[in-house]
């Protein structure tokens, strides 16, 4: 098969080792926060050792991510790291302050991500987040204000928006949920 990926860029092993290197940790540094040796840790990422639950656990608080994000999807075997179904998305985030959000890559090995957004009514975040990242945005319904580096831009259906490591917020003042796809390099999810 032409697009076909190596075993290894489809596993939990590649998606926890991107997700750590994304946050800058090193594997010292990590296996530290997870009071786990680096060649137990190690051996996580090349799939020669599978984690318990409770490590699957203690991985996402400290990579910051949802523990439902580093379960596979069921999707047939010559599907996988190439196609991800509307009903096999992972989702990732908190859920917090009315933002759901699901990961439309395949997985978390390439140099972006691609996550569609939903932005509830009358949701928002009050702080403003900076990364060390490059993010451009398409609304795909809906209405949606940034503050993008001081400045408020209100945004509809159609536009699309780039944030390069400003800071940024996000407020969904509007009666109707804002639908979003949001593509982040380095992945941060």
């Amino acid at each position: 098969m032409i697009h076909d990926l190596p075993p290894e860029s489809r596993t939990l092993g590649a998606d926890i080792r991107a997700l750590r290197k994304a946050r800058g940790l090193t594997l010292a540094e990590l296996g530290e926060t997870l009071n786990r040796s680096v060649g137990w840790l190690s051996q996580v990422e090349r799939d020669l050792s599978e984690p318990s639950i409770t490590d699957l656990r203690q991985m996402a608080r400290a990579l910051d991510v949802s523990v439902s994000s580093l379960f596979r999807s069921a999707a047939p075997e010559h599907e996988l790291g190439v196609i991800v179904r509307a009903a096999s998305r992972r989702p990732i985030g908190s859920r917090s302050a009315g933002l759901v959000e699901e990961l439309l890559s395949p997985d978390l090995t390439d140099d972006f991500e691609m996550v569609h957004s939903t932005f509830e009514a009358g949701g928002k975040i009050s702080e403003p987040v900076t990364r060390p990242t490059q993010e451009v945005g398409y609304i795909v319904s809906g209405r949606l204000d940034l503050e993008i580096g001081g400045k408020i831009y209100s945004l509809s259906a159609g536009d699309s928006f780039r944030i390069r490591g400003e800071p940024f917020r996000w407020m969904n003042p509007y009666a109707a949920p804002c639908v979003a796809i949001w593509v982040i390099a380095p992945p941060v999810y």
